[in-house]
């Protein structure tokens, strides 16, 4: 005996998937709710002491606020959704390419090595320190009158002694003043995006871990090289 399939009704789909049944009814079911509360009161009120207008018109009036307030809602998470598919998008095109990002990690290799600094404001002298993996100094650099914002730099090797450094993980500091009072001012490490990853929060780039950056959000990123 062979046995005919049966429709899956909506209490089963409800039952099997909650969430999206309770949203997509949210709304809905709130507006049937309180106009079947206001009917049964309109038709169970007093001849004699009826529904005061203004009651009525009030509480329609919360009514269309809240289903103002929903669709707001849907809207402003249409929106977000939206805006995160766009930075997706602008993040795989980073891949391959070279970023500065605020860190203070920096790599010599061939006695080369790309960094970076980021003023809050103009500055009238900047001083880079290029420190080993122990700390100690081993270059300082005066960079002298320096612009407001993210400003790309390369480092070619030299010790102060005019040795050349032995490849490898450096670290980096920077100080400025302006009219003998100082400006914030932080290092920038440059990494190059390997991948992206997307989530919740938005994409995070993969800039490896050799300058101890890992992962970094799109909008830490200051230049792209």
């Amino acid at each position: 005996m062979t046995t005919l399939a049966q429709p899956v009704g909506s209490d089963l789909l409800a039952t099997m998937n909650p969430k999206a049944a309770t949203a997509a009814g949210t709304a809905a079911d709130a507006q049937n709710r309180f106009m079947t509360l206001l009917v049964t009161q309109m038709k169970n009120q007093d001849p004699l002491n009826p529904l005061d207008n203004a009651q009525v018109t009030s509480q329609l009036a919360q009514l269309s606020t809240v289903t103002g307030i929903d669709k707001l809602n849907e809207t402003m998470k249409t929106m977000m959704q939206s805006a995160q598919a766009s930075q997706s998008l602008q993040a795989a095109a980073m891949i391959g390419h070279g970023v500065l990002v605020p860190g203070g990690g920096l790599s010599l290799a061939g006695g080369k090595s790309v960094y970076g600094i980021e003023l809050a404001g103009p500055a009238d002298a900047v001083q880079v320190t290029i420190s080993d993996s122990a700390g100690n100094p081993v270059r300082s650099i005066e960079l002298g009158a320096q612009p407001q914002g993210a400003i790309a730099l390369a480092w070619d090797g030299r010790l102060a002694s005019g040795a050349v450094a032995a490849d490898g993980r450096y670290q980096l500091s920077v100080s400025a003043v302006r009219g003998g009072a100082a400006v914030s001012a932080q290092p920038l490490a440059f990494g190059e995006v390997l991948s992206v990853s997307t989530g919740s929060g938005g994409p995070r780039l993969n800039l490896g871990a050799g300058l101890g950056q890992g992962q970094v959000a799109l909008s830490d990123v200051r230049q792209i090289l």
